[in-house]
């Protein structure tokens, strides 16, 4: 095996071990690799931002929105509630815009999900080899890595 081909499998499982949220000193122990490798990794292939998508998914953020709406109205007093719709007009709008507007956040999950599907279909499905799962999941990542870099 080369060290070029060596080299992109330690990049694969250093990805792999980022985005389920390894620390990058465990990281860097278990791929042999310096901590600058991974840093500059993680930095020019965004997995940084992938990492945080992956994490926070859409019905998190409705349901923290929701939460400080609920704690804003316990809190607030009669005295005070000038300022409380607009408060809670900004934080429903907010809700609204993440039911509506499909981001990076969607992609992953989906993806996620279809990796799933993929992993149980590969048992009954012959065409379904390990290398075309391989060349999905490097699509989707060069998909990801696109939208991300593009905001």
């Amino acid at each position: 095996m080369g060290t070029r081909q060596n080299m992109l499998q330690k990049k694969e499982l250093a990805k792999i071990l980022y985005l389920n949220g390894n620390l990058q000193k465990e990281i860097c122990d278990r791929v042999d690799i310096t901590p600058k490798t991974l840093q500059n990794w993680i930095e020019d292939n965004n997995w940084k931002e992938m990492r945080a998508a992956k994490n926070i998914t859409k019905p998190e953020l409705v349901n923290k929105i929701l939460s400080k709406i609920a704690e804003l109205i316990e809190t607030t007093s009669e005295d005070n509630i000038d300022g409380l719709g607009d408060k809670l007009a900004k934080m429903a709008n907010a809700i609204e815009k993440l039911d509506k507007k499909s981001n990076v956040v969607d992609d992953i999950e989906v993806f996620m999900q279809f990796n799933a599907w993929t992993q149980t279909r590969m048992a009954t499905d012959p065409e379904l080899t390990n290398e075309v799962a391989k060349a999905i999941n490097k699509f989707q990542d060069l998909y990801i890595s696109e939208k991300i870099s593009h905001k």
